[in-house]
């Protein structure tokens, strides 16, 4: 996670540090072999934090950024987190056996709401644990779908996220709504900053934005106009210098 300046502007921050806030999404259902390899290389480029690509990808993205600073990360359960607790779990091995640090798992909306909140948590406890130890330094992002939920139903997730041990709340997948000031607010205030971070995902696609969403609590943002992003960055700083 890079390290942010108290309340981010673009006077304290540099495109460095923008970039490396970012997990650039390579998810689209149609998207093809060579433009997740163009995708990776970008990456490579900006010095992203991570690339964020579809399991069946893994692979070729560890071999493209091999040897770069940019972590490998998947999705789990993805879409909408209907999978069973196994096949997550399962999901999740062969993952990090592929060459992924990094897992954004979806929780089981449907379970959530219906106040089945021992499942919920278990699932992700039990994700956890095994991906951690597997790979220890592994980093798990649990979503939630803010769109779908209540704000008591986020702060209900926030806090079985935090007890199962999850490095990260997450706000959405991108593919149903987006990520709100209000709801990376919430999580923040529902979670410990000194044991779980915030995601925000969906919807990002300005620096101006994404500087919001570091205010309002965000670590760590998903984004596929990266380059859109970084670049309007060093434009910025580059004005403020001249």
């Amino acid at each position: 996670m890079s390290q942010l300046p108290p309340n981010p502007t673009i006077e304290t921050l540099t495109s460095e540090m923008v970039a490396k806030t970012i997990d650039h999404a390579l998810l689209k259902p149609d998207m093809t072999i060579d433009e997740v390899v163009e995708g990776c290389r970008l990456c490579a480029k900006y010095e992203t934090a991570s690339v964020c690509v579809k399991p069946c990808d893994i692979k070729l993205a560890a071999t493209v950024l091999k040897g770069s600073s940019v972590c490998v990360g998947t999705v789990i359960g993805f879409p909408h987190g209907n999978s069973l607790p196994e096949v997550k779990v399962f999901e999740a091995l062969k993952a990090i056996d592929d060459g992924a640090v990094e897992l954004d798992m979806v929780l089981n909306i449907g379970h959530l709401k219906s106040g089945r909140t021992d499942e919920v948590y278990e699932e992700i406890r039990s994700l956890t644990r095994a991906a951690k130890e597997r790979l220890p330094s592994c980093c798990i992002k649990v979503i939630f779908e803010c769109a779908l939920l209540t704000d008591e139903e986020k702060i209900t997730a926030c806090r079985l996220a935090e007890d199962a041990g999850a490095d990260y709340v997450k706000t959405s997948t991108g593919f149903v709504g987006g990520a709100t000031i209000g709801d990376l607010q919430l999580m923040r205030a529902h979670t410990d900053p000194s044991k779980t971070h915030v995601k925000a995902s969906g919807g990002i696609r300005s620096l101006d934005y994404l500087i919001e969403c570091l205010q309002a609590g965000a670590d760590r943002i998903g984004a596929s106009a990266t380059a859109t992003i970084v670049e309007e960055m060093r434009a910025r700083k580059a004005a403020l210098s001249s």
